[in-house]
């Protein structure tokens, strides 16, 4: 693992020599590199749940203050943010890292493999940076100090935002994006542009990707309740069977992206992932619970999804004398994570300037999602989200463990790779130019 990130580093060292500069990114980044990994390490070691980053925020704001940062803490319950200001008038830029881990037992053989148990859904569970918030959570606070040693001639303001619960409040708490929105962490600063990055499963190490427009799809959740009546399962004519009609919304539901919208335009997913009724072979219940997920990468297809399984479900129940309540959708939905054309062109040149044409694609897009979408909508504000690659070298990143797995092992030479892409993009935006 050592041996890859070092093989890394020199070679973004090497490739970001030949570029315009006193000093590259690669040379910024390279002294702080031991310090970085330190604090990955030692953040994925202590994983904390969503709203539960206690740990984690305390360590980001000790470190922000001693860069003589300007820090708020405690929004959005964990949250922290620190401003640098710099010597130089320009732009203002917000650059976001997510602190929070997963409910997930780790299975990697690591010397700092999570040992954690935490509460989740009332049960006890592991608790593991499945997902690689950990990376970027030391990956930016590198950044900082890196942008606090040359901030006499930096131009313009920085903020850098550690976000809680990216990965979903627990039940009946709010959080993520939109609760750091709502607490105002815009309110003293409005940015002219919205940073942000991931590393992904999906790449080898030494690698980047970014595409403009929709980089990962909208989510939306939603829950049906489908009504009838209650019978014997011997004589189902005596009752209302909501398993049946259940069944039969799940089934018309499929046509939604089928036959409704246009997939020429973007793709759509509808998924149901959970159908829960009924106690007895022989007994037809009273009432079925479906839950599912929306996602799409254009909010017109969104809306109209929405709509379409409302719209179905209701007719479907009504058409086999049943009843639905539907929460479609339900409270937690994400946007669509688009990226700003114009401003894209900008980040992937700084890209490629900072580790080689050939080390920096466009982007596939993916039906997960995200809350980062929140904070620029927010403002309005454009922004721009790109992948890091995590996968060792020699990996088939195909079959590597994706992000959540809890296998999912993420080589250290990403740290470099993504601190760097980070810091470039930033300096290239604010306009930056070594003494």
């Amino acid at each position: 693992m050592r041996k890859t990130m070092i093989a890394v580093a020199t070679l973004l060292a090497s490739v970001s020599a030949a570029a315009a500069g006193a000093e590259t990114t690669a040379q910024m980044i390279q002294p702080l590199l031991p310090e970085i990994t330190a604090w990955r390490r030692d953040l994925h070691q202590h994983p904390e749940l969503s709203n539960r980053e206690f740990r984690t925020s305390k360590i980001v704001a000790a470190e922000l203050k001693k860069l003589g940062l300007d820090v708020r803490t405690g929004i959005a319950h964990t949250g922290v943010v620190g401003i640098l200001k710099g010597g130089k008038p320009g732009p203002k830029l917000a650059i976001r890292a997510d602190m929070d881990a997963l409910p997930v037992t780790e299975e990697v053989d690591l010397p700092f493999a999570s040992k954690v148990k935490g509460e989740y859904l009332g049960k006890q569970v592991g608790v593991m940076h499945a997902c690689g918030h950990d990376a970027h959570t030391a990956m930016t606070l590198g950044i900082a100090e890196a942008m606090s040693k040359i901030r006499k001639d930096l131009p313009g303001e920085v903020m850098f935002i550690f976000q809680p619960a990216e990965e979903g409040a627990p039940a009946g708490e709010e959080g993520g994006a939109p609760l750091m929105v709502k607490d105002g962490v815009f309110r003293n600063f409005t940015p002219d542009a919205v940073f942000g990055m991931h590393v992904v499963s999906a790449l080898p190490v030494g690698t980047a990707a970014v595409r403009a427009g929709g980089m990962m799809a909208s989510s939306d959740t939603f829950r049906i309740t489908v009504h009838g009546r209650q019978s014997h399962g011997a004589t189902p004519w005596k009752g209302i069977d909501p398993i049946v009609t259940a069944a039969e919304i799940v089934t018309s539901a499929q046509t939604i992206v089928s036959r409704q919208l246009d997939i020429n335009k973007d793709p759509a997913v509808v998924t149901f992932g959970i159908f829960n009724g009924g106690q007895r072979f022989n007994i037809v219940p009273d009432k079925v619970e479906l839950q599912g997920t929306i996602r799409a990468f254009d909010p017109q297809m969104r809306k109209q999804a929405l709509a379409s399984l409302k719209n179905m479900a209701e007719h479907v129940a009504a058409a086999n004398g049943a009843t639905v309540d539907t929460e479609i959708p339900m409270p937690g939905s994400n946007p669509v994570n688009t990226n700003a054309p114009a401003l894209t062109a900008r980040v992937r040149a700084s890209l490629e300037k900072a580790l080689g044409k050939d080390h920096v694609s466009e982007a596939q897009r993916w039906t997960a999602s995200e809350d980062f979408p929140w904070l620029a909508l927010s403002v309005p504000a454009p922004s721009v989200y790109f992948f890091v690659g995590a996968t060792k070298a020699g990996e088939d990143p195909a079959t590597a463990p994706t992000n959540h797995s809890p296998r999912f092992f993420l080589d250290e030479g990403a740290l470099p790779v993504g601190a760097e892409a980070m810091l470039q993009a930033s300096l290239d935006y604010l306009g930056y130019v070594a003494p």
